[in-house]
């Protein structure tokens, strides 16, 4: 970056000066910024219930607390990564001003030599901690999110957050592996389930950004679709994801407690994204409307997961003789 001083837009405040030394602390942030901690926070929604559901009760501490420790590194350097290869799209826009790349408190250096660390020690660390097969779907899934999803499909394509999506999927993976060295239909149950959880989830977030999508030139699907046809596209994915969760039931013998949060949390979320179809047909959708599908999506996985964990202590399966 340059050496002239950018202005905060929302604060006001002088940010970073390339080649400025900053105080350790302020640095410290800045590179759990470049991790993107929210997108790790809910990828490890999902590792800890696959764990206890995978063991049919609660596995060794420590294995649970090495698998978190290793997916939050290999979630972390993939969100390093992608923020030093989206650093020109990300000085274009609102939502991605604060990065530390755009305020200059980290530079692209400090930035790729982070990303390349952290993810050789989270696959090392997964291989000695874990085992192999955890670190191999961990290095599968910093792969699809740096060089399948960010480098070829963002910006070629507007079902890129579908496809790419497939690296949000990898923790599931990665937590049943850890517990039975192995996967299993169940697991690809979870996996679909959130595979086809992220374009309702994404892009309802993206039609309130579509200018920023449209000012960096990538072509998500809320900024160059009208919100009626981005609406019919969130209702399809929300109803193949509900179906989708209810076939851990007949395949992974899940219990009550899963089925019935599965069919009450995905009857809600549905009702949202039906009133998002509905207010778009009648070109009434705003961004706030949007924005509640986009924050229920996160409540619905929250809700599923929790009961995917809690439903190995409560009873027994809702069907016999399923295939675990």
């Amino acid at each position: 970056m340059n050496s002239v001083v950018a202005e905060n837009p929302v604060t006001r405040e002088p940010a970073a000066v390339s080649g400025q030394k900053l105080p350790l602390s302020r640095k410290i942030r800045a590179y759990i910024h470049l991790t993107k901690p929210q997108v790790i926070e809910l990828l490890l929604v999902t590792t800890a219930p696959t764990m206890i559901f995978a063991a049919g009760g609660f596995p060794n501490l420590w294995l649970i607390l090495n698998t978190l420790v290793g997916g939050a590194m290999a979630a972390g350097a993939s969100g390093a990564f992608n923020c030093y290869i989206d650093r020109e799209s990300d000085r274009k826009m609102k939502r991605t001003e604060k990065r530390p790349l755009v305020t200059g408190e980290l530079s692209d250096k400090e930035a790729l030599i982070f990303a390349w660390v952290l993810a050789v020690v989270s696959i090392v660390y997964l291989w000695l901690l874990v085992n192999p097969l955890s670190a191999l779907l961990g290095v599968v899934a910093i792969f699809l999110y740096v060089v399948f999803y960010s480098i070829f499909l963002k910006r070629r394509t507007s079902q890129n957050i579908v496809w790419g999506g497939l690296a949000g999927c990898m923790p599931v993976f990665i937590a049943w592996a850890a517990v039975t060295n192995s996967l299993s239909w169940a697991a690809v149950v979870l996996f679909t389930v959130i595979f086809l959880w992220t374009p309702p989830h994404y892009w309802p977030l993206s039609m309130k950004y579509a200018e920023d999508y449209k000012a960096a030139g990538i072509p998500m699907l809320g900024a160059i679709a009208t919100a009626k046809s981005v609406s019919v596209q969130v209702v399809l994915y929300g109803w193949a994801m509900v179906i989708c969760s209810l076939l851990l039931v007949p395949v992974g013998g899940a219990g009550w407690v899963y089925t019935l949060s599965a069919v009450i949390a995905g009857g809600w979320f549905l009702y949202n994204c039906h009133k998002l179809h509905s207010l778009a047909a009648q070109e009434k959708a705003t961004s706030r409307t949007a924005m509640t599908v986009f924050h229920g999506s996160i409540t619905y996985l929250t809700v599923l997961f929790i009961a995917l964990a809690v439903d190995p202590f409560v009873g027994g399966p809702v069907m016999s003789g399923a295939l675990i």
